[in-house]
This record gives structure tokens, C-alpha cells and sequence, in this order.
């Protein structure tokens, strides 16, 4: 057994006395020790197609599965972005809504307001305010496509709309039954 008092003082830069469990790890390890450090021996490497003539390659990985947080990520940008003026519910009672010049609309009445089917089309066109819906969103409304496409997406659109869907699906989780 190796003694732990000889292991804390190699650790500190102690010197350690020769013990005889000590010599027969050093004599059975050694070599391979040397090898490791000399990188002889297996690499680390993974064999490639072209190391392993007559075989075919691995298969390709299949792609990610959609991100289990994608709700986490709605509702975060919704209160970041939304809940100032829709409030944290939704409901149109958010801290700013006393000095906008007009009432900001209960969200989880969408899908009532329309039959009882959530449009997402239609909400995520409000939401991104870019090619708006008439009589829908307004002036009032800021136009989240662009804010979405800032530094933090590194400008880049398609997770500027990826984020926009988020907070459409979130949108859906507030409705109302």
C-alpha cells in the first residue's frame, strides 16, 4: 500500500523516501509511463475511413433533438421584453401600461378572440412587427424583428425568428380555457 503521507509530501515538492510498495508501481508502470510521455504506443486519435480499408464509415450523427428549453426561452423573453407593458400574465396590466396611449391587449385571450385556435401565423407576424397585419400591433408596438436581430443573435435572422417563435409558444401556454 502506497503510504499517504509520502503522496501529500510529492504533492507539496517534498522529498520522499524509497518505499518497496512505491518501486514495484514504479517497476510495473514505468514503461508504459515512458511510452505515454514518448507518444509511442495507441493515439488518442480515432481511426479514420481511410485507416480501415474495406470499411464502410461510421454513420453520420443525426441531428439534435429541439431544445427542451425553448419554453424556458419564451417566457424569459417575454419578461424581458413584453411583460413592461403586457404584464408578467399577459393580461395588458404591465407597470408601463399607465403611460402608453393605449391599453396594451389581454394575451390570453387570443385564441378566444379567434374561435378558440391559437394563430400563431398572425401571432408571430404582430410579434415581429416587420410586415404588419393591419389594425393589429400599431405604432405603439415595438417591432421586435429588428430588436431581435441585435448583437446578442449576432444579427443573425434566423435566430432573430427563433426567437420570436419562442415567445409566440409561450404565448399559446397563457391562453386561456
Amino acid at each position: 500500500m502506497i503510504d499517504p503521507t509520502s503522496i501529500k509530501a510529492a504533492a507539496v515538492g517534498g522529498v520522499v523516501a524509497r518505499s518497496p510498495a512505491r518501486e514495484v508501481v514504479m517497476r510495473r508502470l514505468g514503461p508504459v509511463l515512458a511510452l505515454v510521455v514518448l507518444g509511442v504506443g495507441p493515439s488518442a486519435r480515432p481511426a479514420s475511413p481511410a485507416d480501415r480499408p474495406g470499411q464502410a464509415p461510421p454513420p453520420a450523427l443525426s441531428p439534435a433533438p429541439p431544445s427542451p428549453v425553448a419554453g424556458v426561452a419564451g417566457a424569459y423573453a417575454f419578461r424581458t421584453h413584453c411583460a413592461s407593458c403586457h404584464g408578467a400574465d399577459g393580461r395588458g396590466e404591465g407597470p408601463m401600461t399607465a403611460s402608453l396611449r393605449f391599453q396594451p391587449p389581454d394575451l390570453t385571450l387570443i385564441a378566444k378572440r379567434n374561435g378558440g385556435a391559437f394563430p400563431a401565423d398572425r401571432v408571430e407576424r404582430i410579434v415581429d412587427g416587420r410586415s404588419p397585419l393591419k389594425g393589429h400591433g400599431g405604432p405603439d408596438m415595438p417591432i421586435w424583428g429588428d430588436a431581435f436581430k441585435n448583437a446578442e443573435t449576432g444579427y443573425d435572422e434566423a435566430q432573430a425568428r427563433a426567437k420570436i417563435h419562442a415567445v409566440v409558444e409561450h404565448l399559446r401556454t397563457l391562453q386561456s380555457h
